[in-house]
């Protein structure tokens, strides 16, 4: 990625997350607990997908991919993060932001891209049970998980191209501990008012029409779970309400990033923390915990490898 001619910022200064060393402890001590507990359990999910048989319907191949989406993005910006909490100077060069903003974007987009194909398919198999086996055969369940990895390549791909258009010729002290959208078009050397625009058209506006997409989507399958009397009527009930706990976690923080001009808020660096950071490692884990047959299937995996 060529930068422009104006451009003469070779790094980025990160002002960080807290200036508290109390707080940086905190968080530190936080997000480790993650990464040993909540990250080995994604990879869990990912493998007793892969080796067990009884879970090869379409929904746990999604569930599988979810935690394979978030796990990746927890790698983003979480490690960083723990080494320049040691650093006395937190720097990250011009080319290693736009990558990490490139992958931010990208991985963040694949993900909202399926769970919009996984509210898909709790559609078909509550509202179209006979023609589900049909409409998503496995041609079609590998069709939609390229189809949402190139939906997020050009989603990402669009905000860099942006972003290298802007020339930044200083300061270069970036207002967060990572970098972002909002605060990196804040640094650029020029008006930046049509590119802000098309920033949140295509970051906030979209993720807000897929939000309340899917929040339709769900109240229509609840609605039709209500009319019912199917045996699974308390299992569809579980599953849509964990689909829904996880497009709040997903959704909110980025709702509140993207669909407003980019003026700084106190709460920015806390709402994006605990979206690059806690919720990507909690939403597998989350739907698991409330999944019996994923549950009974990775106790059954641990015993046999673990206990003998």
């Amino acid at each position: 990625m060529d930068m422009d001619n104006s451009t003469v910022v070779t790094e980025f200064i990160l002002l960080g997350l807290t200036h508290s060393r109390n707080m940086q402890l905190l968080v530190f001590v936080l997000i480790s607990i993650f990464y040993i507990i909540i990250l080995p359990g994604n990879f869990l999910i990912i493998f007793t997908i892969r080796l067990d048989p009884g879970l090869s319907a379409p929904l746990y191949f999604f569930l599988g991919n979810l935690a394979f989406l978030d796990a990746s993005y927890s790698f983003i910006v979480a490690p960083r993060m723990l080494v320049d909490f040691f650093s006395e100077k937190k720097v990250i060069s011009y080319r290693g932001c736009i990558t990490q903003l490139f992958f931010l974007h990208f991985l963040g987009g694949g993900e909202g891209l399926l769970l919009v194909v996984m509210a898909f398919d709790r559609y078909i198999a509550i509202c179209r049970p006979l023609h589900y086996s049909t409409v998503m055969n496995p041609r079609a369940c590998y069709a939609m998980l390229l189809a949402l990895w190139l939906g997020g390549f050009i989603h990402s791909i669009i905000q860099v191209a942006l972003i290298l258009r802007l020339p930044f010729c200083g300061p270069n002290r970036l207002d967060n501990f990572f970098c972002d959208v909002p605060q990196v078009i804040k640094l650029a050397c020029t008006d930046t008012f049509v590119v802000e625009l098309l920033m949140v058209f295509n970051s906030g506006l979209l993720t807000l029409l897929c939000f309340l997409g899917l929040l339709a989507s769900y109240a229509v399958i609840l609605c039709h779970v209500g009319k019912s009397a199917s045996e699974g009527k308390s299992k569809a009930v579980s599953t849509c309400t964990t689909h829904v706990i996880i497009i709040l976690l997903m959704f909110g923080p980025a709702i509140f990033i993207y669909t407003r001009p980019f003026k700084a808020l106190s709460a920015d660096k806390v709402i994006s923390f605990f979206h690059t950071v806690i919720f990507p490692l909690m939403n597998p884990v989350i739907y698991t915990l409330r999944n019996q047959e994923v549950k009974t299937s990775m106790k059954r995996l641990l015993s046999s490898h673990v206990v003998y």
